[in-house]
């Protein structure tokens, strides 16, 4: 668990000044918790002050906005009772206490109990097959629960490899198959064979919309960026990284067309932004334009083949993952005449 180291004061010696006039107490009686108080009495210069400003004089090591969060989570008192209004105006000669959490980053790198389908595994790699609603890699909103986690918890020697061994990632609601080194070693070479783009991947989609002119979408080669209107967003834009996508249409029907995407380069969504500048979103992919349809709410998009050469032994490998139960369904009513 992660600490805070106490400051301490000698009570011998009464308080002791801290910075900003603010007096640090020591606790009246050991508190039965795992994380540090501190506490502190205003002064006459902090007299009328903002409580999250005085907060940042006590524990200045924490960033306001964290500082913030633990007065909205009930975690500061003012003369005994739970303050949650970070504005409030404190008084000279309050009492201010404060239980310190640490940030949700501190934590993100442990070890977590999560189901992960093995589809290979050796001393060097593994494969796994990521569910939709799964993260890869914390950040902010998940900063738990996510593939990361369940790797720390594995196998220990993935506490040692940036990134837990994880080379290459999917998005939240894309499914499928992703490759996950187990050694340095392992890991190097497999970094190196995706940036010379031997690593084969292809993708199943499905996207709004009934292709009737294939060639439109046979070769995808267009640049991407942030969209400079929406951050969370990317898009094809000039001055973008080089992107390209070959795409076969396999199938059209209820109003949508069935893919199959071969990803040359790994750049952010980019299936999702290739196939929405054509005027083909996929479904349920709000975010670049598809809505819900066919009874999926997230996103059709399945990592589908995985084809790489062993970094070690040199064998080549290739794994399939089936369609999961949401998709294979949507799938199954585009690419299937009606009876």
């Amino acid at each position: 668990m992660h600490r805070l180291a106490h400051p301490g004061a000698d009570a011998t010696e009464g308080p002791t000044a801290v910075p900003n006039g603010l007096a640090e107490l020591e606790d009246e009686a050991p508190e039965l918790s795992e994380f540090e108080r501190r506490q502190a009495v205003v002064s006459a210069e902090q007299h009328g002050q903002r409580l999250d400003k005085v907060l940042v004089s006590l524990a200045g090591e924490f960033s306001r906005s964290h500082l913030q969060s633990l007065i909205e989570q009930g975690l500061v008192e003012l003369d005994g009772r739970q303050a949650t209004t970070a504005s409030r105006k404190v008084l000279a000669g309050q009492r201010v206490v404060v239980e310190l959490r640490p940030t949700p980053q501190s934590q993100a790198f442990r070890p977590e109990s999560i189901a992960l389908s093995v589809v290979f595994e050796d001393e060097h790699l593994m494969v796994v097959d990521k569910p939709a609603g799964l993260v890869v890699h914390p950040a902010a909103g998940n900063w738990s629960g996510t593939l990361l986690n369940g790797l720390l918890a594995h196998h220990a020697g993935a506490a040692a490899l940036p990134r837990a061994g994880i080379v290459h990632r999917l998005d939240k609601d894309t499914s499928g198959l992703m490759v996950v080194g187990k050694t340095l070693e392992a890991v190097t070479a497999l970094v190196r064979a995706i940036a010379a783009r031997e690593v084969h991947r292809e993708y199943l989609a499905l996207a709004h919309g009934e292709v009737l002119q294939p060639e439109r979408l046979a070769v995808i080669d267009a640049p991407i960026g942030r969209d400079p209107q929406t951050r969370v967003r990317m898009a094809v834009v000039p001055g973008g990284k080089t992107a390209r996508t070959d795409v076969e249409v396999l199938a059209r029907g209820q109003g949508c067309t069935a893919l199959r995407c071969r990803l040359h380069t790994g750049r952010t969504h980019q299936i999702r932004v290739h196939l929405a500048s054509r005027g083909f979103p996929l479904v349920a992919d709000v975010l670049y334009g598809g809505r819900a349809a066919l009874d999926l709410e997230r996103q059709a998009l399945h990592a589908a083949r995985l084809g790489l050469t062993h970094p070690v032994s040199g064998q080549p490998l290739s794994f399939e993952a089936p369609l999961p139960g949401d998709l294979a369904q949507a799938w199954q009513r585009v690419t299937e005449p009606p009876m």
